[in-house]
């Protein structure tokens, strides 16, 4: 089962990169956050065992999970953020803005993706996030864990 979450969230992350409706990065997302939170239809927090000791960033992951429990936005954390950042960078290289800032890697561990058109809610891959979302909070789970599968 989670298999297949994981394979549901590579596929809404490459239509998401191909649709330009993913924002990357915790000051980019907190900003989105406040400004349009109602097309935010998903939100992934990344962080491996390092960045467990980063203080200010488990308090910005705090209140973007508040943020996000309190707007119905669904959230995911990712448990390697190694393949997260493959799945975003490999797709992002080819782009021209890409090469512009190569020294300095994008902050990936916040990424929302948003709802461009109403059309995007019959999108399986993504109609079947929602149900794990759905289906882990009534499990008391409001921040599930997932692990992307190694490609």
């Amino acid at each position: 089962r989670m298999d297949k979450v994981g394979d549901a969230l590579e596929e809404v992350l490459s239509k998401a990169l191909s649709q330009r409706t993913i924002t990357v990065g915790v000051y980019e997302a907190a900003k989105l956050l406040n400004v349009d939170p109602d097309n935010v239809v998903l939100c992934l927090l990344a962080a491996d065992e390092d960045d467990d000791r980063d203080v200010a960033l488990q308090i910005h992951f705090t209140l973007i999970q508040a943020f996000c429990c309190e707007n119905d936005i669904n959230i995911l954390r990712v448990s390697n953020p190694g393949r997260l950042a493959e799945l975003l960078l490999l797709e992002t290289d080819a782009s021209p803005a890409a090469s512009e800032g190569a020294e300095q890697p994008p902050d990936l561990h916040c990424v929302l993706v948003t709802n461009p058109h109403s059309s995007q809610w019959k999108d399986p891959a993504l109609s079947q996030l929602i149900c794990f979302c759905r289906e882990s909070r009534y499990m008391d789970q409001w921040v599930p864990v997932i692990n992307l599968p190694e490609r």
